[in-house]
């Protein structure tokens, strides 16, 4: 028997199996759980186009996700389950997650030396406030320094408007060196595929988190932030606003 007569059958299974789709690294990973004699790259070249060899059973509703087509229907006819921002953000405020992103943007992901709770309208002018800004600054026992940067992030809560917060997020590059952006991981796989893909292109960092978890919010690093060098003339004019909190 053929190696891809093994391969395929079970892919359309464990596909079928799975009425939210199965990523392919998944897939990867239960075909050769189940068939440890096959070597991976084998695997790799019998699924990478599985929904252009079966066509009629396999599509791809975003990059790198396997759903069967008997799931197509019910996926467009299904209502969006208003899992609802709306309740969420009656339940736990969003800037509840302020300080534990600006906790955890300090101590794990260690992208910051300090880092404080902004919101609101810190900074007056309608390109937005951040809602956690950073600092990282070289500490003083390095022999030789790196220069400071800024970090700001946007987070958001509900799965509305996730492109406005990716605008605003956009717009920190301004004054920021590395700006992140953290949206619910409940938003819809197209949400956050397209999401990340304007992350890649701009180099804005992504990171997904539990929404209904203050105490546990998993934040999980999707995509690193690139570095670049913003307008000094607006880092000056907006770090003067946050000085004292900031740099002391």
């Amino acid at each position: 028997m053929k190696r891809s007569d093994k391969i395929h059958p079970k892919a359309l299974e464990l596909i079928k199996s799975n009425p939210n789709g199965i990523r392919y690294s998944e897939l990867i990973r239960a075909i050769k759980q189940e068939f440890p004699e096959i070597p991976e790259n084998t695997i790799h070249g019998n699924i990478w186009d599985l929904e252009t060899k079966f066509p009629q059973e396999i599509y791809k509703p975003a990059r790198g996700l396997f759903k069967h087509v008997s799931y197509r229907a019910q996926a467009e006819e299904e209502a969006p389950i208003p899992l609802t921002p709306t309740k969420i953000k009656d339940k736990i405020q969003e800037d509840e997650f302020y300080q534990p992103f600006a906790d955890w943007l300090v101590n794990e992901l260690e992208e910051s030396t300090k880092a404080i709770v902004l919101g609101g309208n810190k900074f007056k002018d309608k390109w937005g406030t951040p809602d956690v800004i950073g600092v990282n600054k070289a500490p003083e026992k390095f022999i030789l320094k790196y220069p400071t940067e800024i970090v700001s992030v946007e987070i958001k809560s509900n799965t509305d408007g996730l492109i406005t917060a990716f605008g605003q997020a956009c717009s920190y590059k301004l004054f920021s060196h590395k700006t992140y952006i953290v949206i619910p991981e409940s938003s819809s796989r197209e949400d956050i595929e397209k999401i990340d893909a304007l992350c890649l292109i701009f180099g804005i960092g992504l990171i997904l988190f539990n929404n209904e978890n203050v105490k546990d919010p998993n934040f999980d690093i999707r995509v690193r932030a690139s570095k670049h060098e913003p307008d000094m003339y607006y880092v000056n004019k907006y770090m003067k606003l946050v000085e004292d909190e900031l740099f002391s």
